[in-house]
């Protein structure tokens, strides 16, 4: 599951932000003593002019509004770096 989940992260974020560098990282093997050990931990990293000018709170409500209905339904957790291409 994580594989297509990784997918579609990715696919809405290269729909919604038109990003010019995006990875998706499934990291639930750092969480493996964790509850819900190993499941829905992922990490982006982005660059999209959409961030241009715009504060890393700003940015991060961007990329949830892109992820609308895969948080807490399938990603339990996202750390996410966020950049405008000028950074």
């Amino acid at each position: 599951m994580s594989v297509e989940m990784v997918e579609q992260i990715r696919q809405r974020l290269l729909q919604a932000l038109a990003p010019v560098e995006l990875e998706v990282l499934d990291e639930g093997y750092k969480h493996a003593t964790h509850a819900n050990a190993g499941k829905g931990h992922y990490h982006v990293h982005i660059i999209s002019a959409a961030f241009a000018g715009q504060l890393p709170l700003k940015r991060h409500r961007l990329i949830y509004a892109a992820l609308d209905g895969l948080m807490d339904n399938g990603i339990h957790a996202l750390s996410i770096d966020a950049q405008a291409p000028e950074q």
